[in-house]
């Protein structure tokens, strides 16, 4: 009986996640015409990181709050395999911590590995599949303009802000939020 149970559990959870993701997705799929009005700063309820534009939205109701520019990890393409594969993860995660005394002026922390993650690959290979991926400022005494930010992607992995960007996220987004951040 507990191994069926515990078969149950597994599924329920693959199908709350999927469920999740699903929202997020209409939720993020939100006509252009449903942004908020320029300059109005509401609490987000899902940030929205794509990859392939150099994009993070914040999202509060469906609609479009705030865009910035990122930078991300020095090899983007594709979903983070292995600690120091230079890649930011693709997927449904929370940003869970932050810390206001980062070696990056100031970091928000994304869930990464999530369960599965590091099944799927990392695990597979015999190797770690890394963590501490964070959205953060610029690193602490350093300008954009000597690190080449946003147009150069210069993190380890993780996506990469101006010092002002992430001062307005920490204050507009709460541990706990979902980020979905796509390829």
């Amino acid at each position: 009986m507990m191994h069926v149970l515990g078969n149950r559990r597994r599924t329920l959870g693959r199908w709350t996640g999927m469920a999740a993701l699903a929202a997020a997705l209409l939720l993020s799929a939100a006509p252009a015409h449903a942004q908020i009005p320029h300059g109005e700063l509401v609490k987000a309820d899902l940030v929205v990181v794509r990859k392939g534009a150099r994009k993070l939205e914040l999202l509060r109701d469906g609609r479009v709050t705030k865009s910035y520019r990122i930078a991300l990890g020095w090899d983007p393409n594709g979903p983070k395999r292995q600690e120091g594969d230079g890649r930011t993860p693709e997927g449904v995660y929370t940003l869970d911590w932050r810390n206001a005394n980062s070696s990056f002026y100031r970091s928000i922390h994304v869930s990464y590995p999530r369960r599965g993650d590091d099944d799927l690959h990392a695990v597979r290979w015999g190797v770690s599949p890394g963590g501490q991926i964070m959205l953060h400022g610029l690193p602490n005494g350093l300008r954009a303009e000597e690190i080449g930010h946003p147009e150069v992607d210069w993190t380890n992995g993780c996506i990469a802000l101006t010092n002002e960007e992430i001062d307005e996220i920490w204050a507009l987004v709460e541990d706990g939020t979902t980020i979905i951040i796509y390829p």
